[in-house]
């Protein structure tokens, strides 16, 4: 998996880079039937100048398709966590179609009722 990080008018860079870190472990847990070659993520974290805000912007780029999250609060943590897990139901949601899971799902059978 490549990962490429950009900072804008960020000062604190190690804290955000553990983070990132954290989660793209358990990204690769869901990618890991694509190939670490074709895997490419974009990430980038900004401070807003104006508000005590700071956002924060995924790109991952499959194969099959390229997915898109982001998350803006007044915590760097909190917009790193909120992309990833839009991010990662994603993900899910896309291999579920890239499968074609919602063709082979089967019919529930309709009970019927037993007199006696």
């Amino acid at each position: 998996m490549k990962l490429s990080l950009s900072y804008k008018n960020v000062d604190l860079r190690e804290p955000i880079e553990t983070e990132v870190a954290h989660h793209l472990a358990k990204l690769k847990k869901l990618l890991k039937t694509y190939a670490p070659d074709l895997v490419q993520v974009h990430a980038s974290v900004e401070k807003h100048p104006r508000k005590a805000a700071f956002g924060f912007s995924l790109n991952l780029a499959l194969p099959t398709g390229s997915l898109y999250a982001s998350g803006d609060c007044p915590d760097v943590r909190k917009c790193i966590k909120d992309a990833f897990s839009d991010l990662c139901t994603q993900i899910k949601k896309h291999q579920a179609k890239v499968r074609r899971e919602h063709q082979w799902k089967r019919k529930r059978a309709v009970p019927t009722m037993v007199e006696r």
